[in-house]
């Protein structure tokens, strides 16, 4: 992530949500534009797009937004939880 010490990752509801990959980050993209991280959002967009797994994919999402669960948005969870 290119700006990776300069903003802090905004919180991103995804635990609970459709686990379609497309699905979640779209949710992230979202979260990142709502921040004023417009260019971080196409940044992981693309990245995920272009890694070769889910759990890759879900690696990078959690580089870019904190994840945390829609009925907690507030508890943060460390990808070694999610997988």
């Amino acid at each position: 992530m290119s700006n990776e010490n300069s903003n802090p990752k905004p919180d991103c509801p995804l635990i609970g949500q459709d686990g379609n990959i497309f699905c979640l980050v779209g949710i992230a993209a979202k979260t990142l534009r709502e921040n004023g991280l417009s260019v971080l959002a196409y940044e992981m967009s693309a990245r995920v797009y272009d890694s070769g797994s889910y759990d890759e994919a879900l690696g990078i999402i959690g580089e870019y937004v904190n994840i945390t669960s829609v009925d907690d948005p507030h508890e943060n969870f460390e990808m070694e939880e999610l997988t």
